[in-house]
């Protein structure tokens, strides 16, 4: 008998070493916070969509990488998953830039056609045969706006000559701060309010669950409804991790990631229809300058200059069509 019960232990043993063995670690960085809507949509539905076999290891607020170098850390296999602009795919492949041009994307029902056409077909494919990663879904983060200290109205793009914009570094947000008129200073995402308090810059453009959640608005006078991009990220995956999980693992991951973004696309939605009434009252002054003015003004300065270049021949009209 008490041969037969050690046999057991060892086999039972052996099975959870091998059960072990075979799960799938994912960890995954990402600037924004914890509490952000597609920070817990990754956490609360995308982790446990999944199944047993993964165990979702999220780092928020740059704890594991510095912003912007996360693609990097998932092509050199330190790291599974990351949720990244398209500003950081164009560092590797220019024809991304399109997709950071201000007032290209109308909305969140705009981004989630594009991806859902061929032209989205199109990026992904990019970004496996080009930089060795699956795009998985784009996660809407809401509508950018200027969001600036000081009382000095703000009505077309001439307005903000001379204005310190705190922008993400990289030559496509750089230039982004540029067609809007502002003078773009690179600054990372955490270290924006000391920036804002201090006087290093005069403003920041993010959307407006952002503003909430860092609490930009106690060390800003303003918000200038600009609309000027539509910020989104791309979940992504090394394409050689995705490769090796089963198809149906890979039917479950996409599927996860598309229910946990239709929620936080939501939300975001949501609470960018409240929050303008939330920062009138914490004192804010919330105002829609002439849009048609800064559109045409950015429109213009994408035109010409060598950032179109790279975009791929039909494009802006087949995105425009949508």
């Amino acid at each position: 008998m008490t041969r037969r019960i050690m046999l057991a232990v060892g086999a039972s043993l052996l099975f959870t070493c091998a059960a072990a063995a075979e799960t799938i670690k994912l960890r995954f960085a990402d600037s924004t916070t914890a509490d952000a809507p597609r920070s817990r949509a990754l956490v609360e539905i995308f982790a446990k969509r999944l199944g047993d076999e993964f165990v979702f290891e999220p780092y928020f607020a740059s704890t594991l990488y510095k912003q912007g170098t996360e693609i990097v850390a998932v092509q050199r296999g330190n790291l599974e998953l990351a949720l990244m602009p398209p500003s950081d795919f164009a560092k590797q492949v220019p024809a991304f830039s399109i997709l950071t041009a201000a007032y290209l994307v109308r909305d969140a029902a705009h981004l989630k056609a594009i991806f859902n056409s061929e032209i989205g077909d199109e990026f992904k494919k990019m970004a496996r045969d080009e930089m060795g990663i699956v795009v998985l879904a784009p996660a809407y983060y809401g509508t950018r706006h200027v969001n600036l200290k000081g009382d000095k109205k703000i009505e077309k793009p001439e307005d903000l000559a001379g204005i310190k914009l705190r922008m993400p570094g990289g030559e496509a947000w750089q230039f982004l701060g540029e067609s809007i008129g502002a003078n773009p200073v690179a600054l990372d995402y955490a270290e924006v309010y000391t920036g804002l308090q201090t006087g290093a810059i005069d403003a920041q453009d993010n959307p407006l669950p952002n503003n909430k959640l860092m609490k930009f608005h106690e060390v800003t006078d303003q918000i200038v409804l600009t609309g000027h991009n539509v910020g989104f990220g791309l979940l992504l995956i090394s394409a050689k991790l995705f490769d090796s999980l089963t198809p149906e693992q890979q039917k479950r991951m996409q599927e996860a990631a598309d229910e946990a973004f239709a929620w936080s696309d939501a939300e975001y939605i949501k609470q960018e229809e409240e929050l303008i009434e939330y920062f009138k009252g914490e004192g804010l002054e919330v105002y829609t300058p002439d849009v048609e003015a800064f559109r045409a003004y950015a429109n213009k300065k994408y035109l010409e200059s060598p950032l179109s270049k790279d975009w791929r021949e039909g494009m802006l009209e087949k995105i425009n069509a949508l």
